[in-house]
Parts: C-alpha cells; sequence; structure tokens
C-alpha cells in the first residue's frame, strides 16, 4: 500500500468513526426517550392508587403523550428539513426533559395529563429529526443497520424502564423517578449539541480527507430549499402511514397496558412484573436490530429493495398475529409471558423497516415524509390506550382488546404488499 492508498484508509477509518459516534449518540437518544416515554405505564399501578385513578382515567393519562405526539411529527420532520436536525434535536429534548421532571410534581389527573401532553411535544417530532440527520452521514446500504440498532436501544429502554422505575418507585416514591430520568435527558441534550452537526462539512471533528470519504459513501443532503412537495410526498408515503398505525397500535398496547395486564390477568405481584414485563420488550430489541441488519442483507444480495423492505413487513406483522392469539387464550401466566415476547420480537422485525422508507422515498425530505409516516403510529397511541381502557372497564376481560390488536395486525401486513420503495419522491 503506497502513502496514498495509506491516506486514503485512515481517513475512511476516520469517517467512519465520527459516523458511528454520531450513530451511537443517537442509540442513546432513542433509549432516553423511550425510557421517559413508557416510565408513566410502569409507574401507573402505584399513581392510580395513590391519587385513585380509574381504568379509564389512567387510560386517558396514557393517550395524552399521543396526541401532541401525532401533531408533531410532520411539523418536527418539516423544522429538520428546514432547519437542521442539530438545533431541532437541541429544542425537542429539552422540552420532554423538562416535562418528565415537572411529572413528578403531579396532583391529579389533569395535572398529569398537562405534562404528559408537554412530554409528547417534545417527543413528537425526535424521531423523524433523527432519520433525517440519517441522510447526511449514512449510506442506503447501511440505513437498515442505523434504524434497527437505533430502535433496538428504544425497545431496550422499554425493557429496563420497568427495573429502574420500580427500584426508584420502591426505595423513594415514584415522582422521584420522573425528577432522576428527566435530568438524565438533559444530559443527553448537552452531549448531542457537542457531537453533532448537520453536514460533514460542519463538523470540526471531520477533516478534509476524512470528508472527501464520506463524501464518497454518502448522500450529503443539507437543509432542503425551496418549497416542499407536499402532495408527491403524500402520495408515496400514505400506504406506509396506513401500515405504522396498525404496527403502533400493537406497541402502544405492550407500552402502556402490559404492566396492567400481567397484574390484573395474570396475577403477577409487584416483585415479579419488572421481570415479566421486560422478557416481551427484550424480545423486541432483538427483533428491532435483526429487521434491520436482514432487510440491508437481502438488498446488498439481490439488489430489489422492494423485496427487502416488505420481506420484513409481511413476516414481522404476520407473525406477531400468529403469536398474540394463542397468548390470550393460553391458561399458563408464564406461557403467556413468552408467547407475547414471540408477538413482540415479530412485531419489531418491521419498525427498522418503516423507518428505513422516508430515506428510501423521500431523500432530503426524509424529515417530512418519517412525520408523515409516524403519524399513523401517534394517532394509534391516541386511540389504542383509550380504546384498551375503556373496553377493560366495561368487559372486566383483556382478550376483546388483544383480539382486536390481532386484526389489525393482518390488515398491517396485507396492505405490506403494496409499498413500492423504489417510487422516489424526486421522480415524480
Amino acid at each position: 500500500m503506497d502513502r496514498s492508498e495509506a491516506r486514503t484508509a485512515g481517513a475512511t477509518r476516520g469517517a467512519l468513526k465520527i459516523r458511528h459516534l454520531i450513530l451511537f449518540v443517537l442509540c442513546l437518544m432513542y433509549f432516553i426517550a423511550y425510557i421517559d416515554r413508557v416510565n408513566i405505564s410502569v409507574a401507573g399501578p402505584t399513581i392510580r392508587k395513590e391519587l385513585e385513578l380509574t381504568p379509564t382515567e389512567l387510560g386517558l393519562i396514557f393517550s395524552a403523550f399521543a396526541y401532541p405526539y401525532a401533531a408533531m411529527q410532520i411539523a418536527g420532520g418539516w423544522m429538520s428539513d428546514r432547519f437542521g436536525p442539530r438545533l431541532v434535536l437541541a429544542m425537542l429534548s429539552l422540552v420532554w426533559a423538562t416535562a418528565t421532571i415537572l411529572t413528578g410534581v403531579s396532583w391529579s389527573v389533569a395535572s398529569l395529563v398537562v405534562f404528559r401532553i408537554l412530554v409528547g411535544i417534545g417527543e413528537g417530532g425526535a424521531f423523524p429529526t433523527a432519520t433525517r440527520a440519517f441522510a447526511c452521514w449514512l449510506p442506503v446500504r447501511e440505513r437498515g443497520f442505523a434504524q434497527g440498532i437505533t430502535h433496538s436501544f428504544a425497545r431496550l429502554g422499554g425493557a429496563v424502564t420497568p427495573p429502574i422505575v420500580l427500584a426508584i418507585v420502591a426505595r423513594y416514591g415514584w415522582r422521584e423517578a420522573f425528577y432522576v430520568l428527566g435530568a438524565v435527558s438533559l444530559a443527553w441534550t448537552a452531549v448531542w449539541v457537542a457531537s453533532f452537526r448537520d453536514t460533514p462539512d460542519e463538523h470540526p471533528w471531520v477533516s478534509g480527507s476524512e470528508l472527501a470519504a464520506i463524501s464518497a459513501d454518502c448522500e450529503s443532503t443539507r437543509a432542503a430549499r425551496g418549497p416542499t412537495p407536499w402532495r408527491k410526498i403524500l402520495s408515496r408515503m400514505w400506504l406506509v402511514t396506513v401500515v405504522d398505525f396498525c404496527y403502533g397500535w400493537s406497541l402502544w398496547v405492550f407500552l402502556t397496558w402490559l404492566p396492567s395486564y400481567l397484574s390484573d390477568a395474570r396475577g403477577f405481584k409487584l416483585d415479579r412484573i419488572a421481570l415479566m414485563t421486560t422478557l416481551p420488550l427484550l424480545g423486541g430489541v432483538v427483533g428491532d436490530t435483526l429487521g434491520g441488519v436482514i432487510s440491508d442483507t437481502i438488498f446488498r444480495r439481490t439488489g430489489r429493495l422492494p423485496l427487502a423492505r416488505r420481506t420484513l413487513l409481511v413476516v414481522g406483522l404476520g407473525g406477531a398475529f400468529a403469536f398474540i392469539l394463542p397468548a390470550i387464550a393460553t391458561g399458563s401466566a408464564l406461557g403467556a409471558v413468552y408467547l407475547l415476547a414471540a408477538a413482540f420480537f415479530f412485531l419489531e422485525l418491521t419498525n427498522a423497516v418503516l423507518w428505513t422508507l422516508p430515506l428510501d422515498i423521500a431523500g432530503q425530505y426524509a424529515g417530512t415524509a418519517g412525520g408523515i409516516m409516524n403519524t399513523g403510529f401517534g394517532v394509534a397511541g391516541m386511540i389504542s390506550p383509550v380504546v384498551f381502557g375503556v373496553l377493560i372497564e366495561r368487559t372486566g376481560h383483556y382478550e376483546l382488546p388483544f383480539f382486536i390488536s390481532a386484526g389489525l395486525l393482518l390488515v398491517g401486513a396485507l396492505c405490506s404488499m403494496g409499498i413500492d420503495p423504489t417510487l422516489k419522491v424526486e421522480a415524480v
């Protein structure tokens, strides 16, 4: 290897280090954001007893996050396209961190709803903004893995939330859990501002030779100029949004009602709920990572992007449907946990692909496209926890709301067959 080749290889390694550092920081964001998202469901039984809440009131508190979360999807994604993900994500994280701390001073249903709305505002545009950040730093062949590993960190955050929150609640109280977790989110904001720049050429840690290596490998996309092609984006993303709604309905069930289901319907005591809740969510951690890796592998080996994306969507949603039904029907409490873990594993095989599709389809408008897609998830979050709570209160059982979730999984699998990631916004 001559000196020129050695310099090029060194620059490539340096560029990869910066890319991987940014990916790791975003993984931390997904991890922390999901802890702040699901902590309310873990603390929910304790809060319900202290404030004497009904199941419907608790469902309303769970869903309060989702209304602004859905509303902020498109707005946050559009802002990241226009003003850059560094500034937008820093502002959003400050909002949800502060709101998480304020949740700890709640005194009523109204106050809990207000503070959860603020958390939803903060987190609403975070994932579309993070997706937009990848457009400048990651090549197509790595995007499935990147979306998979970041969302696996999100599920890992959800998985470790029960033991973390319950440990703090048992030792100090539920309010202190929100103080601690909000402070961690504030610390992440500082790390983000220090380590990320919107494009490689703006980053002070990237040398000139490293910049050339990144530019040769990545789609370097600056802030979008000119009017946003809303009609073109919507025409390409509406079916993805429908699938994301079907996926999101079941995910919200897992994130909000799983601890209560295991306590009320399966009879697990408080000291076992943390472990029993963690097991299904750990299945999601594995599913997220594998979904992105398998999709990228199929694309690299076949060159067929539709096959790489559709396969994971159909197998994932179909597999979740196949396991969630016996999970509800079995008479074994432990067997139900294992079957729910399998269902969540398959459900999460789809997540990396769903978040990769805005990058595949919309390019420099990936923030806006990601926001449109994840509006489906947000709308599901507005409806699913409340419907779940109302049906439980009226029937006294969990079977019917779970059957509704299974039906939507089947609808999502069927709709996935019509998605074509090769139909680009720019090509309309």
